[in-house]
């Protein structure tokens, strides 16, 4: 969980924004909702030295890395930065390729706990070599830094990147929309439906301390409140990283109280690390379940749809059987109490669930089992 430049600064980013972003997250209560990671993204660079040795632009950060670092470690939080496997960064800027070991030592000393590692001016490359030559890398300095793959999904990195990084992306990047893709010729982003999509049968791949990446979030970034409310539930419920993207400095109230949601967060951050299935769809409606820990389980209502739409669900119609982790659940053998994460709304699983799901939007449940 963190807050990352890209999405709203892209290259516009210097240390008076990253320091300034790390005490609106202590400030609005994110950190101790749980948001530790304060990232830097790409054109964080200056050149090498003449020791090969990367150094920050010195305009934009001309206290240093080492400073920076210090200054949001004081504050309870974490810092994180960006590299590349290519001679080149995605902004053109230096990237780590032939300088592994000694860009991860230079991290270490400066105290950084996050690498995001993208994968433009990759050709030729092997993702595998490539990534696991900066793991190594990472090892080799000395510091646990959490290792961020961002390799697209181009070479299937769930099949492989659990033995390499924490996290992998599994697509290209993100664009705040609901179901759209905007092409940009040699590649394109991806709007929060397309994203969901992508991510069919990938949940096995995934588990605590290697995570599917559904890429950053697109919260508070001109989508609707109920497309936001649902970015954040889905995210929540695969288990993505829930790494923020807007500008916490100055983001409405309504925002805010969507991605400090701590009952949407405790699914996400669920100790037995399992994301969700989903186990029904008609037309534009599905429902996901996710296993918790403690015998619990998430239930989520998706209305993807231009409509609101009414929901009339006998929860003992389906028997929720997930084969790949081994969970069941059968509501007719037990009477489960659920609480609405987004509205404290309670009810049981002995009555009906009657609710009215806005366009695009979710229900989202947590079940407890009754006595």
């Amino acid at each position: 969980m963190g807050w990352n430049s890209w999405n709203r600064f892209a290259c516009d980013i210097d240390e008076k924004l990253i320091r300034e972003t790390a005490d609106a997250m202590v400030k609005t209560g994110l950190k101790d909702a749980g948001y530790q990671y304060i990232n830097i993204d790409d054109c964080w660079h200056g050149a090498r030295d003449e020791h090969g040795d990367i150094q920050p632009d010195p305009q934009r950060f001309p206290s240093g890395m080492k400073a920076l670092a210090d200054y949001v470690h004081a504050r309870g939080l974490k810092l994180g930065i960006y590299s590349d496997v290519g001679d080149k960064t995605c902004g053109g800027r230096p990237g780590s390729r032939g300088h592994e070991y000694q860009d991860a030592k230079t991290y270490a000393a400066w105290g950084i706990d996050y690498l995001k590692y993208d994968w433009c001016e990759s050709k030729g490359l092997s993702a595998v070599g490539a990534y696991t030559t900066m793991r190594d890398a990472i090892r080799a300095a000395n510091r646990p830094i959490l290792f961020s793959l961002c390799e697209w999904g181009d070479n299937k990195p769930w099949e492989w990147a659990p033995e390499v990084g924490h996290s992998w992306r599994t697509t290209g990047d993100i664009y705040p929309c609901w179901d759209c893709e905007l092409s940009a010729g040699t590649y394109s982003r991806w709007g929060v439906m397309r994203i969901l999509d992508m991510q069919a049968g990938l949940r096995k791949y995934a588990g605590p301390g290697h995570w599917n990446d559904m890429d950053m979030l697109e919260v508070g970034m001109g989508m609707t409140e109920d497309e936001d409310r649902s970015h954040f539930s889905i995210w929540a419920m695969l288990n993505s990283p829930l790494i923020l993207g807007n500008d916490l400095r100055s983001m409405p109230e309504s925002v805010k109280k969507i991605i400090g949601r701590r009952e949407v967060i405790a699914i996400n951050q669920d100790p037995l690390g399992v994301a969700a299935l989903r186990f029904w769809k008609q037309g534009p409606v599905e429902l996901w379940a996710k296993p918790l820990a403690n015998d619990e389980w998430a239930f989520m209502v998706l209305n993807r749809g231009e409509t609101a739409l009414p929901l009339r669900y006998d929860w003992k119609q389906n028997v929720i059987d997930d084969q790949v982790f081994k969970h069941q659940l059968d509501f007719s053998k037990a009477t489960w109490h659920w609480t609405d994460t987004w509205t404290g709304k309670t009810g049981d699983t002995s009555r009906r669930l009657d609710a009215t799901v806005p366009a695009h939007g979710v229900v989202l449940l947590r079940l407890k089992k009754g006595a």
